[in-house]
């Protein structure tokens, strides 16, 4: 269990699949055909609730299909020694392990809304602390 919890973020890497709620899930399907481990089917039957009908229905359609192919079929990450491994080329790596990329990724807001909005929250917290 140690060693999932170290290794899950070059999951991540590894799988091309960005930090949201989609993708984690995805990854914890993809995660429970490679690893096997209970856990990771928990988390990928329960977390889909979170989603709107839309995200789910992608979801299923999508990654889920490519996360058990993919996982199923891929050697077993949790053998691999990243740590061994940084200077290697990620797309050899994937070549190696059997791994190809999933459907791409969709983010629910462009970059730059993402900043504009980021940028508007620390104004308003800039704001705020001057008047405290």
């Amino acid at each position: 269990m140690q060693r999932y919890r170290e290794c899950h973020d070059f999951y991540h890497c590894i799988c091309n699949l960005p930090v949201n709620v989609e993708s984690e899930l995805a990854l914890k399907y993809f995660e429970f055909a490679n690893l096997g481990l209970p856990m990771t089917a928990i988390a990928a039957l329960f977390g889909p609730l979170r989603l709107t009908e839309q995200k789910r229905a992608r979801l299923f359609s999508e990654y889920v299909p490519w996360a058990l192919k993919c996982g199923g079929s891929a050697q077993s990450l949790i053998t691999v020694y990243w740590e061994e491994r940084w200077e290697q080329n990620v797309i050899d790596m994937k070549r190696e392990f059997g791994i190809w990329d999933p459907p791409e990724a969709r983010w629910s807001k462009p970059l730059s809304e993402a900043k504009a909005a980021a940028e508007k929250r620390r104004q308003a917290a800039t704001t705020l602390s001057s008047i405290s």
